[in-house]
């Protein structure tokens, strides 16, 4: 149920604010209340949806909420990478280059699959620095940008931009310059932040 519902809020099947009744849901799903109240509950923590006046909705979108997200990620983003630089083994670098050679050969006429792979490379570098408590704080920011589907990925020179980003990234760690790898994804994800409030602002999220 919970897997069911989440996918459609994602895909947008509910407009943002849209009101999330209960009894309605079960109907839709063919299940019961119980499945439906844990689902939304869950999907409270995870951030899409929210408590409004007369229960539960989709959680609405906004350019604050945007910045409110990437001030905490970029920081947290930045952390990470600064602890893998500094606690990486091997075979952590073994799967961060798997990952970054996956998203090299990834095709760009598939959007969703292009978030996936770079999120892939994101993910092997928060692993590599051994904090879990970062690992999920970055998980649940991820869960609340869902809601915002248009992947930055996909605008003009940016795909290619990332990959090369994302080496800078790599190679600091490899080195264990802690300074430059926070750095660097401090810089790539100020970029990822200004490119998904211009898409917010042209109307395309």
């Amino acid at each position: 149920m919970y897997d069911r519902l989440r996918a459609d809020i994602v895909a947008g099947a509910f407009d943002a604010g849209a009101a999330l009744v209960e009894l309605s849901l079960a109907e839709r799903y063919g299940t019961s209340r119980t499945p439906v109240r844990e689902a939304l509950r869950r999907l409270e923590q995870d951030g899409l949806v929210e408590r409004g006046d007369r229960g539960m909705r989709v959680r609405t979108r906004s350019p604050e909420e945007i910045l409110e997200i990437y001030e905490v990620r970029i920081s947290l983003e930045a952390t990470a990478a600064a602890a893998a630089a500094q606690r990486h083994g091997e075979l952590d670098l073994i799967r961060i280059r798997r990952a970054q050679a996956a998203m090299e050969a990834t095709d760009t006429g598939d959007p969703g699959a292009m978030a996936d792979a770079n999120r892939a490379v994101h993910e092997r570098i928060w692993a590599a620095g051994r904090n879990g408590t970062i690992v999920d704080l970055l998980t649940r920011l991820n869960n609340h940008l869902t809601r915002y589907p248009a992947t930055t990925l996909a605008q003009p020179g940016r795909w290619t931009e990332a990959i090369a980003e994302h080496q800078g990234i790599i190679e600091a760690i490899e080195a264990r310059d802690a300074e430059r790898a926070h750095d660097l994804a401090r810089d790539h994800m100020t970029r990822a932040r200004d490119l998904r409030l211009r898409i917010y602002q042209d109307g395309d999220d």
